[in-house]
């Protein structure tokens, strides 16, 4: 049990940017027990309209502008610390993998796929 997270990319387009379904989708990445990201993702999820307090198991969209900012977050090590049940704990490690993600969900995006963040706990 723990944290699980992971990063979609689908051809499809989704009609909100959050709680949506897409068919098929291809997992482009995945972290284990960082809580620390999911806390940044579970702010997006919430200033683009989502409501699920437990943000498990919901999909956020991600943009361009939205990569550019968790980049400046990352690199600035600003993610907001958090805590959970089995969330383990963020220890700065994850850096480079954080940036490897960034550089990956950009290539998608300028193929003109759609990328997307979910959570399992």
């Amino acid at each position: 049990m723990g944290l699980d997270m992971y990063a979609y990319v689908t051809a499809e387009k989704p009609s909100r940017p959050v709680d949506f379904e897409v068919k098929v989708a291809h997992r482009m990445f995945y972290w284990r027990k960082h809580p620390d990201l999911h806390g940044w993702m579970q702010r997006l999820y919430v200033r683009k309209g989502g409501t699920d307090e437990t943000f498990n198991c919901v999909p956020v969209l991600l943009t361009a502008k939205d990569l550019d900012r968790l980049e400046a977050d990352v690199q600035a090590g600003s993610l907001p610390h958090t805590e959970g049940f089995f969330f383990g704990a963020s220890d700065g490690s994850e850096t480079e993998d954080d940036l490897a993600f960034i550089t990956r969900a950009r290539e998608a995006l300028a193929r003109g796929l759609t990328v997307y963040y979910d959570a399992w706990w």
